[in-house]
């Protein structure tokens, strides 16, 4: 608060009269900056140059090589999603000044194609640019604050970022021969780890045990299982009609996809208890308390704020902020409780002014381990599932970019007036962490920091 009433101050120095003015001049002095919901929370005015977000959609997440995508063509879901920002929201898809997609396991060239071809197959002009970007499980994260950054900056004024990933048609693999300096540095070693394995070591390092796994794993399921049946996901959810072959005759069925494919609503603690660890003979980490390999992709049109209100688009969410930080590799799962703090005070927050966080479940170890650090409420975390449940297509999940995105902000305006600050966040493989804050569209406080006197 003391900030912005410093603030206040100097921009006041420029507005006070000359001495020469007339005595019953009305001059203006600082007041208290209206908060609006978060008494902590010291902000300006809305400005047109705002960052917000106009759409955001999603199509389901399937399960790979069993799922409903199994023998979809990774474009197909890129260009579903992208036709979609723009039939629903009536939008010239010529005024777009860049597409920036998220992804990671396709070899970069081909993915680039794959992505240019979809833009064509979803209505785009050959004028409008698309470029691929991959950090790993935050790329749909770092696409939407790429596409955020470039508007913000001035490069054009409206973009939309996206998130694509096909665990079915692309797998976790490394190519070529590994360069032998890396057993010269343990940092680098421990970048080739298998995910699994820095699963185990976080749930070893911070001593969070199989049951709080287990359980945080069954939670995923009850809450996506809820929201599934109240419909809370329907309106994100793009449907894609698309084919499955029978393995075993090939025969071809033409079908339409819309609702997630991965949730398990019978798992219990039981059941969980049952399965045996995978990376670790003694290890806690087993396929039920672990994301799934998934299918997915998403898309978020953002646009300055003048912009959105000149075309009459609801504003769903502003973007307020966003950070990559790099931690360990050997527990990169640690990565939201790294990267979580500096975004919210980046954004002039703290973190008990946060009314929801979408936090990846790359594994149920990281998930507990950094809930636990930050001390968040579990009544605002993953309050609909997570990908423990929902599956975890690593380009797509900042589908903040769509599925995050999407999902958050859809919440957040269900919630109204009790909340307004959003999260997202997730570790990165190699040892990152990456996070976003969002406002909701509709609570941006007017201009009332300043009165006559």
């Amino acid at each position: 608060m003391e900030k912005a009433i410093n603030r206040q101050r100097v921009l006041l120095q420029h507005l006070l009269p000359s001495s020469s003015s007339s005595p019953d001049s009305s001059i203006l002095s600082a007041s208290v900056c209206a908060a609006g919901d978060s008494a902590a929370y010291s902000r300006n005015s809305s400005f047109g140059d705002d960052v917000v977000v106009v759409a955001a959609y999603r199509t389901a997440i399937c399960k790979a090589k069993r799922g409903g995508f199994k023998d979809t063509y990774p474009e197909d879901l890129l260009s579903a999603v992208l036709k979609a920002l723009v039939d629903k929201t009536k939008l010239n898809p010529n005024e777009v000044g860049d597409i920036v997609v998220g992804t990671v396991l396709a070899p970069g060239a081909q993915r680039a194609n794959e992505c240019r071809m979809a833009a064509f197959y979803a209505g785009f002009p050959e004028t409008v640019p698309i470029r691929t970007v991959n950090r790993q499980c935050s790329s749909g994260l770092q696409a939407v604050a790429d596409v955020a950054a470039a508007i913000k900056a001035g490069f054009y004024d409206i973009g939309i970022g996206a998130g694509l990933e096909s665990m079915s048609a692309n797998q976790l693999a490394w190519e070529g021969p590994i360069n032998p300096k890396a057993k010269d540095f343990q940092k680098a070693q421990d970048c080739l780890l298998p995910m699994g394995v820095t699963s185990e070591n976080v749930a070893h390092r911070y001593g969070v045990t199989r049951q709080e796994q287990d359980q945080a794993a069954v939670e995923s399921h009850r809450k996506a299982a809820a929201a599934t049946a109240a419909g809370k996901f329907k309106d994100e959810i793009v449907p894609v009609t698309t084919k499955i072959i029978d393995p075993k005759t090939g025969e071809e069925k033409q079908v339409t996809i819309s609702v997630d494919d991965g949730i398990r609503p019978e798992t219990s603690l039981s059941s969980l208890g049952k399965l045996r660890p995978v990376f670790k003979k003694d290890g806690s980490t087993t396929a039920g308390n672990a994301s799934q390999v998934s299918d997915g992709a998403g898309a978020v049109l953002l646009m300055r704020r003048d912009v959105a209100m000149r075309k009459g688009l609801p504003i769903l969410g502003i973007f307020r902020s966003f950070v990559a930080v790099g931690v360990d590799p050997a527990v990169m799962g640690v990565g939201p409780a790294a990267a979580i703090p500096p975004a919210v005070n980046s954004a002039g927050l703290q973190i008990d002014d946060i009314d929801l966080f979408e936090i990846n479940e790359a594994f149920a170890s990281q998930f507990v381990y950094c809930s636990k650090k930050l001390g968040l409420d579990p009544a605002k975390v993953n309050v609909n599932g997570g990908a423990i449940a929902l599956g975890h297509p690593l380009g797509a999940t900042a589908d903040y970019r769509a599925r995050c995105v999407s999902t958050l902000l859809n919440e957040m305006s269900r919630r109204g007036k009790d909340c307004r600050f959003g999260v997202i966040s997730m570790c990165i493989g190699s040892g990152m962490g990456a996070a976003a804050v969002f406002e909701r569209g509709d609570v941006v406080d007017q201009l009332s920091n300043a009165r006559p006197i």
